[in-house]
């Protein structure tokens, strides 16, 4: 008998703490809303104030005042991604041209996941277009706009870019232009990217040299081993930085050529040519490597002893 009194005396307890519970929970739900609702439980553990918010038009439209950090504008259109404001889109437009790369890219990154307002007639995009290939621009400009067109990511671009490599009169604009194709995962119309490894500009030539590994299908392997022998060492090393990276066997005769002081005088050309071979795995390029090991250069030497144990 005492022990069902005891049970049943339980079983009331629990019920009533329930009842209070609740009661309490319902209270404190009435003077705090639920402000987790829609995040993840992940986060339920972190204060609202430090989770990012959502920019609004008018956060946006207030980019135009000019005085913004680089940070800022980044933080402010990243966060402003699905954002639809018409007049938000002449605002972010003019960062296009800003001095800093950062705002461009991040303006060009916002601008092109706008449905309206951009890649109509007569739009962003078009004036964009207009501004690589009006020559009566300033060179910033033009370079500018190719860094857009990039970004834009848009297959159309490609034909303007590949346009400015072969014709524009400033090694600023055609450098951007080969970035651009790049940035497009595009050899050019017809090849231009080859192109412009031949050019008259060490930079253009680097930029197109450096692009190589970063465009898919990229076949000419020959341009790349036709740039061993470029007047600029910068453009030289990254050649064979390139042909090592891509295992091109057909290159290593002018690798072999470029471990030799008495053939390059530059000790970091030597470097990347006896890593690359090291890469490629020739035997062939053995002796050669073997011999590097008593380069007068401490960094090649170390190299030569990376490079043995893969051939």
């Amino acid at each position: 008998m005492t022990l069902m009194k005891l049970h049943s005396f339980g079983r009331f307890s629990a019920l009533a703490g329930l009842v209070v519970s609740s009661a309490l929970v319902g209270s404190a739900s009435a003077a705090e809303p639920d402000r987790y609702s829609g995040r993840a439980s992940v986060y339920r553990q972190l204060s609202p104030e430090s989770l990012e918010g959502v920019s609004t038009p008018e956060t946006i439209l207030k980019l135009r005042a000019g005085n913004v950090a680089p940070t800022e504008v980044w933080r402010v259109l990243e966060r402003g991604e699905k954002v639809e404001c018409l007049e938000c889109i002449p605002v972010v437009e003019a960062l296009l041209w800003n001095g800093d790369s950062r705002v461009r890219e991040i303006s060009a990154w916002w601008l092109r996941r706008r449905i309206f307002g951009v890649f109509g007639k007569g739009q962003v995009y078009s004036r964009v277009v207009s501004a690589l290939e009006d020559r009566t621009q300033p060179e910033a400009t033009r370079a500018y706009a190719a860094n857009a067109l990039g970004e834009f990511l848009t297959h159309a671009g490609v034909a303007p870019l590949s346009a400015a490599i072969r014709t524009d009169p400033s090694a600023k604009v055609r450098e951007a232009a080969v970035r651009g194709l790049e940035r497009m995962n595009s050899q050019g119309a017809a090849g231009e990217l080859a192109v412009a490894m031949a050019d008259a500009d060490s930079a253009v030539r680097f930029a197109a040299v450096d692009a190589t590994l970063r465009v898919n299908g990229f076949v000419d392997v020959a341009a790349v081993a036709g740039r061993l022998s470029d007047d600029s060492a910068v453009v030289r090393r990254r050649a064979v930085q390139v042909l090592g990276a891509m295992r091109a066997s057909d290159s290593v005769a002018g690798l072999v050529a470029l471990t030799s002081p008495a053939a390059e005088p530059e000790a970091s050309v030597r470097v990347a040519a006896v890593y690359a071979l090291g890469q490629i795995a020739d035997p062939a390029a053995r002796a050669a490597v073997e011999a590097a090991q008593a380069d007068t250069d401490g960094f090649v030497r170390d190299a030569a002893r990376v490079a043995l144990r893969r051939l």
